[in-house]
């Protein structure tokens, strides 16, 4: 299971990255990346939660990335990081279903598998400062 839900994780964000790269519709996007992949019925359906719940709360998402890494303009952060960091973001702050280790430990990982070297300890460190907000 674990590894199911760590694969839908890196197909949200790979939907999150094309959307917010190329202007793609995301609700397009998601059911082509679940066409062309097989996952349970269960997974399919979280990464449609993860996508959904990004991209509906998206505005008050990025204001919190705002407040928690005011170094970095959301314009000029690498695109990976920002989605990984929107990602965790709604599953610590809005979501609310996994422990915020959990959703800290998981951007990280995906930080590993598909951002830059510094990327990991980038995300660890604002998502510790949003675990401290979140208070659980």
């Amino acid at each position: 299971m674990k590894g199911e839900r760590r694969r839908a994780r890196h197909i949200a964000l790979q939907i999150l990255y094309e959307v917010d790269a190329a202007g793609h519709d995301a609700g397009a996007v998601v059911e082509r990346f679940l066409a062309e992949r097989e996952l349970s019925g269960e997974n399919a359906a979280f990464v449609r939660e993860l996508v959904d719940g990004v991209m509906g709360n998206r505005a008050a998402i990025d204001q919190k990335l705002r407040s928690f890494a005011p170094a970095w303009p959301l314009e000029q952060m690498a695109l990976v990081d920002k989605n990984i960091l929107r990602l965790a973001i709604f599953e610590i702050l809005f979501d609310n279903k996994v422990p915020v280790k959990v959703a800290i430990n998981e951007a990280v990982e995906l930080a590993k598998s598909f951002a830059s070297d510094s990327s990991a300890r980038f995300v660890n460190g604002v998502l510790g400062s949003v675990s401290m907000l979140a208070g659980r």
